[in-house]
């Protein structure tokens, strides 16, 4: 079956698109994974620790509880866009959140991953991040197939409120782990 779609034609409306080349450029500029490390870690920011690399982030949208991100603080796309020195430094960062994550949450499996690029999946593909998700036994349900909503038995404060702990000395641990690499 074809459905007839009317057309209308506005070519002045041409001009106006090309001319928002760099109020596209200005709002690439603001992309969130650039901006929230930029204040001191907190709940308001759900950041739970940062250096001048990367950081670890609270996902704002937790499929579970305790669903972090990994992220380097340079905004690019890929993998392979990253130095060498950071990748190292993310994949011992992630190692160290799952151990901080499954202290405080005590999980019994973790999804782990990212997805690159648009087509890849990601969210926001212009900034590289890792998922840490804690997984429980019958933490998957009919709720999200039928009703379309996730049930989440605590609050993202309360989470962060027992993550946050776990992330002190986070720095000198990385930065140990980091010469035993």
């Amino acid at each position: 079956m074809s459905v007839d779609v009317d057309k209308l034609w506005a070519p002045w409306r041409g001009e106006w698109i090309l001319s928002q080349k760099d109020e596209a450029k200005t709002a690439e500029k603001l992309c969130p994974f650039c901006e929230v490390p930029k204040d001191k870690p907190s709940y308001e920011n759900l950041v739970l620790f940062k250096n001048d690399s990367i950081f670890v982030i609270m996902n704002k949208f937790p499929y579970n509880p305790g669903h972090v991100m990994i992220i380097p603080r340079s905004h690019c796309g890929s993998p392979t866009d990253l130095p060498m020195a950071v990748w190292k430094e993310l994949n011992v960062a992630i190692h160290l959140t799952m151990s901080c994550v499954k202290e405080v949450m005590t999980p019994l499996g973790f999804n782990l991953g990212m997805n690159v690029g648009k087509i890849g999946g990601a969210g926001i593909p212009d900034h590289l991040h890792w998922h840490i998700l804690p997984r429980w036994g019958g933490d998957t349900n009919f709720m999200p197939l039928l009703a379309e909503a996730k049930a989440l038995p605590f609050h993202n404060k309360t989470v962060y409120e027992k993550l946050a702990p776990a992330f002190e000395g986070f720095a000198e641990k990385l930065s140990k782990a980091m010469i035993d690499a």
